[in-house]
């Protein structure tokens, strides 16, 4: 086994032993507890649980939004002290800004974020090509001058995974990001996501309470209790790649879902 100060050559991800306490006193809360996890380079793992189980709270841990209260976690074989700027994140709310266009508000992170910032002025058209060209590809050929209120929910959430893939993280974090969604909006944008990761292969980690989701996308899905959240199980989706929505009715896809719903309704009733 690997040492405490270093991770498997082949773990992108690893989560040792990992705890994290809010609050002090009588406000003290255990949001995890002891929490083991290894995701590969390239790997897109799902992240389901019951509400408050800490998933959330296992996201900021790994983008070094917060630490551990005990435990380590590692990135890229380097133990998480501050946070990364490997990584891309997108959430349930778009949250595009309202006085910038598509194309300004996908640019965002190349002003902020190294090396990018120190050569965005010099090199900007460069870096519209790059924003357009990915904006192209989630189907928003032709939206860069519109604003975010011009946009259905649908295109906001498009062009929010554009801007956390336009200065090419090495990992993306989503958290619940097509909650909000309508069903056949949300179900297209799968296909969209999974399309756009089978191009890039980064490496994902996805919290969702939609057990469809978790299967149609990953190649792992992690269970975790309810709180104090724990990995209480790990499921490899071995369904062929890419996948489309019909397979989503297929006896193999929904004996993935039908297994997962009991795992995490075992998880509920302890």
């Amino acid at each position: 086994m690997a040492s405490p100060a270093t991770v498997a050559p082949d773990h992108f991800v690893d989560l040792r032993g990992v705890s994290l306490t809010y609050g002090e006193g009588d406000s003290e809360t255990l949001a995890l507890e002891k929490a083991d996890l290894s995701i590969a380079k390239g790997e897109f793992a799902a992240v389901v649980g019951p509400s408050g189980c800490g998933k959330s709270t296992l996201m900021r841990l790994v983008s070094g939004l917060m630490p551990p209260t005990t435990g380590a976690v590692f990135v890229a074989g380097d133990r998480v002290t501050r946070p990364l700027s490997c990584v891309g994140m997108a959430f349930q709310n778009p949250t595009l800004l309202p006085w910038r266009t598509t194309l300004a508000n996908v640019m965002l992170p190349l002003e902020i974020v190294q090396p990018h910032c120190r050569t965005f002025r010099r090199d900007r058209q460069k870096y519209v090509r790059m924003a357009e060209d990915l904006l192209a590809s989630v189907g928003l050929s032709g939206f860069s001058s519109r604003f975010p209120w011009q946009l259905s929910g649908g295109m906001q959430m498009r062009a929010s995974l554009c801007r956390a893939l336009i200065h090419a993280p090495e990992l993306l974090m989503l958290d619940e990001p097509f909650a909000a969604l309508d069903a056949f909006t949300r179900e297209e944008l799968w296909s969209v996501l999974q399309s756009v990761w089978m191009e890039k292969r980064f490496t994902v980690i996805h919290v969702t309470h939609d057990l469809r989701e978790a299967v149609f996308l990953s190649d792992t899905v992690y269970v975790i209790s309810k709180r104090p959240g724990r990995v209480v199980g790990r499921t490899s989706i071995e369904l062929k790649r890419p996948r489309t929505l019909d397979d989503t009715y297929g006896h193999e896809f929904n004996e993935y879902v039908h297994a997962l719903r009991r795992r995490i309704g075992e998880v509920r009733a302890q």
